[in-house]
Order: C-alpha cells, then sequence, then structure tokens
C-alpha cells in the first residue's frame, strides 16, 4: 500500500515539542481534499481509536472563542477544512464512525456513520487523524472510534494479562491489593476479603474491543462498497482518570505496554502500529505525582532502551504544546484548536510510522 509521507521532519518535531511555526506548517501542509472516493478494489484500511472522554467530540464548532468557526474563517488556520465556497469539506475517501457504550459486550449503540466532515456542533481528533491518512493513503481509511469517558487504564480498561498487584496507599498508609483483569472490586485492603460489585478490571476494554468488531463484521453497513478491511494502527488518548488513583498511574507504562500487545492480538494485526499522546496540561520537567507517572509510563512506551521490542512501532504525541488551555478533566473548554492540533500531530505520527515500513 503506498504511503504518501507528509513532512517527516515536521512529524519528528510533533513527536517532542512544537513552536507556533511548526504547527503552522502542519496546519497548512494539507491541501483540500478532492472528493473523489476511494478505489474500492483495496482493502480499507482500519485505524481504531480508544480512549476516554477527550477522544470524544469536545471541540466547539460555533462560537466566539475556541471554535473551530472562528478558527478557520477568521484566523485562517486548518484551511483544508472549507472548499472555495466557505462550506465544510467532506472526504468521500474517509469514513467515520463512533460506536460507545458503557461496560461489556451487548452493550451500546452507534453515534456516527459517515464520511469525514463537520456535522453537529462539536469535533473531536478525529478530523485531524483523518485528514492526514486520508491525504496519506491510496486506499479506503476507516476511522472507528470505540471508546466512552470516565474510563481508566488501571481498571475499566485494563487490558487481558494484567495481573493484580500490591500498593501502599500514600494517603492513608494502608497496602492494598488492586484488581488484576477479570477481578473486582478495584481493589481491597490487604489481609481482608474482597467483596465483588457489579464491574470488573478490564470490563470495559472487553466491550470497546466487541463494538468493534462487531462494526467490522458488519463492514459494508458502515463502509458502503467494502469487501475486506485491515488494521493498520491504533490511536489512544487517555489518562485523566488514572491521574486520581496513585496505584493506577503508577503502573500506567506497564498497562499500556499490554493494551498494546492486547490490542494487536485481539484484532489479529500483529503489526498494527500505535500513537498515544500525552494530556495538554502535563508538562514535561514540571509534572509530579501522579502526572508524572502517567506522563513518564507515555513516553517510556516510545523509548526504544525502556520497551526495545516496540522500536519503530509505536510513537508519543507531547501535547502540551499543542494544547490551547485548560485541562482534560475539563476537555480544554471544549477549544476546537486543542483537538484539532493534538489529531494532526496524531495523524502525523501515525503516517510516519506506517511510511518507516515502506522505505
Amino acid at each position: 500500500m503506498p504511503i504518501r509521507l507528509l513532512v517527516a521532519c515536521i512529524s519528528l518535531c510533533l513527536l517532542t515539542a512544537a513552536p507556533p511555526a511548526v504547527l503552522a506548517q502542519v496546519r497548512h501542509d494539507l491541501p483540500d481534499p478532492d472528493g473523489n472516493p476511494a478505489e474500492m478494489s483495496k482493502p480499507v484500511q482500519v485505524f481504531l481509536v480508544m480512549g476516554q472522554s477527550n477522544t470524544l467530540e469536545m471541540g466547539k464548532v460555533k462560537g466566539p472563542e475556541g471554535s473551530l468557526e472562528k478558527a478557520v474563517r477568521e484566523e485562517q488556520l486548518y484551511p483544508f477544512m472549507i472548499d472555495a465556497e466557505g462550506a465544510w469539506t467532506k472526504r468521500q475517501d474517509v469514513r467515520n464512525v463512533h460506536v460507545m457504550g458503557s461496560g461489556g459486550p451487548g452493550k451500546g449503540r452507534v453515534r456516527r456513520n459517515d464520511w469525514l466532515t463537520i456535522s453537529g456542533k462539536k469535533i473531536g481528533i478525529e478530523q485531524g487523524i483523518g485528514h492526514q491518512l486520508g491525504e496519506a493513503i491510496d486506499a479506503p481509511v476507516l476511522i472507528l472510534k470505540s471508546s466512552i469517558g470516565n474510563r481508566s487504564l488501571g481498571w475499566d480498561l485494563l487490558p487481558p494479562g494484567s495481573e493484580s498487584y500490591e500498593f501502599k496507599d500514600p494517603k492513608d498508609g494502608k497496602t492494598y491489593v488492586h484488581a488484576g483483569f477479570g477481578q473486582s472490586p478495584t481493589r481491597w485492603e490487604k489481609g481482608t476479603e474482597a467483596e465483588p460489585i457489579g464491574w470488573s478490571a478490564g470490563l470495559q476494554y472487553t466491550g470497546d474491543v466487541a463494538r468493534a468488531k462487531a462494526v467490522l463484521k458488519d463492514l459494508g453497513k458502515y463502509y458502503p462498497g467494502a469487501n475486506s478491511y485491515e488494521v493498520r494502527g491504533f490511536l489512544w488518548w487517555q489518562g485523566d482518570k488514572d491521574r486520581y488513583n496513585a496505584g493506577h498511574a503508577s503502573k500506567y507504562g506497564a498497562n499500556l505496554a499490554r493494551l498494546v500487545a492486547a490490542l494487536r492480538e485481539d484484532f489479529e494485526a500483529p503489526g498494527a502500529k500505535f500513537v498515544c499522546a500525552t494530556l495538554g496540561q502535563t508538562e514535561k520537567g514540571v509534572a509530579v505525582g501522579n502526572e508524572k507517572s502517567i506522563l513518564d509510563g507515555l513516553f517510556a512506551l516510545s523509548d526504544v532502551k525502556k520497551t526495545p521490542e516496540l522500536k519503530g512501532d509505536v510513537a508519543t504525541v507531547y501535547t502540551y504544546p499543542l494544547s490551547m488551555g485548560s485541562s482534560s478533566n475539563a476537555h480544554y473548554g471544549g477549544n476546537a484548536k486543542t483537538y484539532m492540533n493534538v489529531g494532526l500531530a496524531m495523524g502525523a505520527a501515525m503516517v510516519k510510522l506506517l511510511g518507516a515500513d515502506e522505505r
């Protein structure tokens, strides 16, 4: 599958720090979509977006400040988002699908199933991701989002293979056993009997995977004319809920590495690439406590010295320079530029990973 790399040096910058000049170049590099459908004789290239609420559509489309309309029409950013007449562009080669449900398989609904364009009151990172991948890949692209808000990697989204562990809570000084995959409750004091609750570690992971698989099983319903697909990559933006739990934060890096392995196995995609993004308010060299643990875990994934087995397969996007302010728990104030910037950076990182395989 041919890949046209989109300015590799810019993509590299986006993985570490992004001064305004770099952001401007990324925003203006993409041409307007030509409106042509993809060549449907080729397998659909599937990219799964997973995480928690900031993977949902949280950026404002309308409004005086922080809206997409203001950014595009007044600040003249992201020009590929509108055509010559000023209407929102539509990619006929990128399908945008979002399924969401709380808990395990058999629950949930389809929230979006359309071509990549602006419709509704909010946008998410799928816009930047989809435009980057649609421009770079000469085949039909499916951005498949399966996520819901208020979920932690250390509990709700815990990947299979994760074992229970002991952790001393710095708040009360007691040692607790944190649940491994399939166990309940989330934790219990060491030496006491655990009382199960109506939820188990990894339940949301199991459900999100099942909902995504249901889309792929009925592919023609979600990508008209499609007959086959390849899962090429995963994009992960999450960590907000884990920062409220010291035990979960301490295991973030290890859980993230297992997540990559679990997703590849569940979707039978051993070579799929993985792009993760840091929390926008978390600054390198400044963050402490749980936020630092999560940041360190995200960067460790793409550090060849710490995770050599994933060399060339993963990338970490540092979003602090890309965020327009506020924080992950406040959805960055709904600022559309944060969601566009992070999506474009994650998309560029994925393109770079895919292109490296084809050189």
